[in-house]
């Protein structure tokens, strides 16, 4: 599998990464991978940076130190075994914090069933989730903002969109695939999934030699879960693809067999899906197959395909061989059970090899992407068009607190919605919706009326001057004379 990116400057010799060994199997996993890609003729020079639990429990709390950051940033690919962060509060993921500062906005699971040789439900299974990796809920930004009620912000950019969108066609065309989909939940989520969902369109017809079709995210996980021969690449939001790409890895086979490749412009990060599994540290039981598969996405990505392909191979050979850790192993289909140091050794055994029932790869003639970098579009016409209250109060009478908001009017300037966790309560609200303390309350300007800012800033005061605890407040705008944003439930 080709992942080389254009703009990445490929040292056709040696190229030095940086690796960390990460916690738990980490250790063990990374000695087996980097054995068999040695082995292989890797032409790598390697610096090893350390990072994860004794990190964090010396008191950074990113896990990672600044010099560490400084070696990744300069050899710009990075091979991550497993990490753990450990339980209570203010311990940031380090892989969350990895994508984002180095802008490592795709994220490639392959997820290719190995059937007889590993035990799955769907024998046919050749999919690749391509995840955007940078926005959406895992902008961590939360809030508590009532005793009852705390908020997750979602957040998707036109750029963010764009250009995960485009790697996933780019990638399409590269593989020789046929078909790219899109799940979202924009029935919904009529603004930020609509988003993600429209620049879909608009990209795929670039493209008209692929096939592209939309899932909404509920019906195309469970059609992906009991089909998945139907999809071929399957690009999503950040959140969704996060679990479904576990989901696909699962029902291929097992999660301990999955790669990660995390591309972005400048930098590359290679890994593998499970975690650090410190129940089965130091006891040569680990399946080093998820690290090396990472791997083998790196080699791809350096422009080390020979590489590459001699490794993936003699793997597959050596799965075909029923030669298995103890969590794949299984009577009747396996051979000989073997610990990680030995499965690393039948693998090297196997370099050279090609698999005979399982179908072989060839990387050969894959060409690099050709990914533009993003281009800022002409700024689109914006109009206030009126201001969301966010109140706590306590009542649950919702004409109660209609009556006490009403006060707050401008010239102009009315009360004409309040919602309760998106519901609409008022006007002609229902007795039997439940509300929480948090209420969501619409101004909007009459007819022949305008709202500005220094309006929002009377209401605001007029809140002061009230006792109304305002909460916060959500501009509501218009773009090329569109409303954007969005009505409440039931309006």
């Amino acid at each position: 599998m080709q992942l080389c990116v254009v703009n990445q400057k490929i040292n056709r010799n040696m190229t030095k990464i940086t690796i960390a060994k990460g916690d738990g199997i980490g250790p063990e996993i990374m000695d087996a991978t980097l054995e068999i890609i040695l082995a292989a003729g890797a032409k790598i020079e390697i610096d090893e940076i350390e990072v994860g639990e004794k990190v964090y429990l010396a008191g950074n709390t990113s896990g990672i130190a600044s010099e560490a950051w400084d070696i990744i940033r300069r050899n710009k690919v990075f091979l991550k075994a497993p990490i753990t962060t450990p339980q209570g509060g203010g311990y940031k993921s380090l892989n969350v914090t990895t994508r984002k500062f180095l802008g490592l906005y795709s994220n490639v699971r392959p997820c290719r069933s190995l059937h007889p040789f590993v035990s799955t439900k769907h024998p046919v299974m050749d999919i690749v989730i391509v995840r955007e990796n940078e926005e959406d809920l895992y902008a961590g930004i939360e809030h508590q903002q009532t005793d009852e009620v705390v908020q997750c912000l979602k957040l998707i950019s036109r750029p963010g969109c764009e250009k995960i969108v485009r790697y996933a066609f780019e990638y399409a065309r590269q593989q020789n695939r046929k078909k790219v989909t899109c799940f979202t939940k924009d029935n919904i989520m009529k603004q930020t999934d609509g988003l993600f969902h429209q620049v879909f369109d608009e990209i795929a017809r670039e493209y008209p030699e692929i096939e592209n079709e939309h899932w909404i995210i509920d019906i195309g996980a469970a059609k992906m879960a009991d089909t998945p021969e139907a999809f071929d690449v399957i690009v999503m939001p950040n959140l969704y693809g996060d679990v479904l790409s576990d989901v696909a890895a699962q029902i291929t086979g097992s999660v301990g067999l999955a790669g990660s490749a995390n591309i972005g412009e400048e930098c590359a990060m290679f890994e593998a899906i499970h975690g650090s599994a410190p129940r089965r540290a130091g006891q040569n039981v680990a399946n080093p197959s998820g690290l090396l598969q990472g791997a083998v996405m790196m080699l791809n990505h350096i422009g080390q395909t020979d590489v590459a392909e001699k490794v993936q191979n003699a793997w597959l050979k050596t799965l075909e061989d029923g030669i298995h850790t103890y969590d794949i192993y299984k009577e009747g289909t396996s051979k000989q059970k073997v610990g990680t140091k030995e499965f690393a050794q039948a693998v090297i055994a196997n370099l050279g090899q090609k698999p005979t029932i399982l179908k072989p790869v060839s990387y050969a003639n894959n060409a690099a992407l050709s990914l533009p970098k993003y281009q800022r579009k002409s700024p689109m016409k914006k109009e206030l068009m009126g201001v969301d209250l966010f109140v706590h109060w306590p009542g649950t009478e919702p004409d109660e607190l209609a009556s006490i908001v009403k006060k707050l009017e401008l010239d102009g300037v009315k009360l004409t919605m309040i919602t309760n966790r998106g519901i609409k309560v008022w006007p002609e609200g229902f007795k039997e919706t439940f509300c929480t303390d948090h209420w969501r309350c619409r101004f909007k300007p009459e007819q022949g009326h305008s709202i500005g800012k220094s309006d929002i800033i009377r209401i605001l005061q007029g809140a002061l001057d009230q006792n109304i605890d305002a909460i916060k407040t959500e501009n509501l705008y218009s773009f090329n004379d569109k409303p954007a944003f969005s009505l409440g439930q039931g309006q």
